[in-house]
C-alpha cells in the first residue's frame, strides 16, 4: 500500500480473505452485509440508471446491483488498490459471479471522490476503508466529512439515495449528515445470512431545499 502496509488475499479451503497487516479486512464468507448496502441503495431505480459504487471489495456489493439494474443500466465502480481489482479478475472472480465481465460495468482505477464530479447518479454506494467509524487507510474528512459529503450530495440525482457502509455506529459520522442536509437512517445488519456481528448501514438522501417565502406585502 501507500502508506508501506501489506494488503494480502488469503484461501483457506473455499473461503478467502483480505487481510491488512495481519488485520481483516473481508472475508468471502462475511457478504450479507455488502449485499444489503446494494439493496438499500439500489430498490426503485429509475428504467436506465447510472450507478456509482465506491469500493470493489470482492464484488459482491457490484453483483447485488447489478442484479437489481436493468440490462440499459451503467454501473461506475471506483477502486483505488490496483491488486483488488486484478484479483477480482482472477481468484475472486467466480465468487459473485464475474461481475466485471459484465458489459454494464466499467471500472475505474480511481479515488471515488474523482467521479463524484461525472454525476447526476440515481445511486451511490459507498463501502471505503472501514467505513466512517473506524477508517484505517483514508482521511475521514475527505470522504466522510462535511466536504465529502457535500460533493456526495451534489453527486445525487433527485430522490436519490446513497448507502455508506460502516462497521459500527458513528456519531460523529451522524451529526456530520445532518448538518450536510441530509435525511438519513442507520440501518443494523448481519454480516452473516444466519446472523453474526452487526455492521452498519447509513442510508441518505439530499433533504429537500425549502422554497423561498413570498415577501409580505
Amino acid at each position: 500500500m501507500p502508506d508501506g502496509s501489506e494488503l494480502v488475499l488469503c484461501r483457506r479451503g473455499d473461503a478467502f480473505e483480505i487481510r491488512s497487516n495481519g488485520w481483516e479486512l473481508m472475508s468471502s464468507r462475511a457478504h450479507a452485509s455488502e449485499e444489503a448496502l446494494a439493496r438499500l441503495a439500489c430498490s426503485d431505480l429509475p428504467p436506465s440508471p447510472r450507478v456509482l459504487i465506491g469500493g470493489l471489495g470482492m464484488g459482491f456489493s457490484l453483483r447485488a446491483a447489478l442484479n437489481l439494474s436493468s440490462d440499459s443500466a451503467h454501473v461506475l465502480v471506483a477502486e483505488l488498490v490496483e491488486e483488488i481489482i486484478a484479483w477480482n479478475h482472477g481468484p475472486l472472480a467466480t465468487l459473485a459471479g464475474r461481475p466485471l465481465d459484465d458489459p454494464r460495468v466499467t471500472v475505474h482505477h480511481a479515488d471515488v471522490a474523482w467521479l463524484l464530479s461525472s454525476g447526476p447518479f440515481d445511486a451511490i454506494l459507498l463501502d471505503i476503508d472501514n467505513g466512517p467509524a473506524t477508517p484505517i487507510y483514508c482521511d475521514p474528512q475527505s470522504l466522510y466529512g462535511c466536504a465529502g459529503l457535500q460533493r456526495l450530495r451534489a453527486a445525487l440525482a433527485p430522490s436519490a439515495k446513497s448507502a455508506i457502509w460502516s462497521a459500527d455506529r458513528s456519531a460523529a459520522f451522524e451529526k456530520a449528515l445532518t448538518q450536510c442536509g441530509f435525511d438519513w437512517r442507520a440501518v443494523d445488519t448481519p454480516a452473516l445470512p444466519d446472523g453474526g456481528p452487526l455492521h452498519t448501514i447509513y442510508v441518505a438522501t439530499a433533504s429537500p431545499v425549502p422554497a423561498p417565502r413570498s415577501p409580505r406585502r
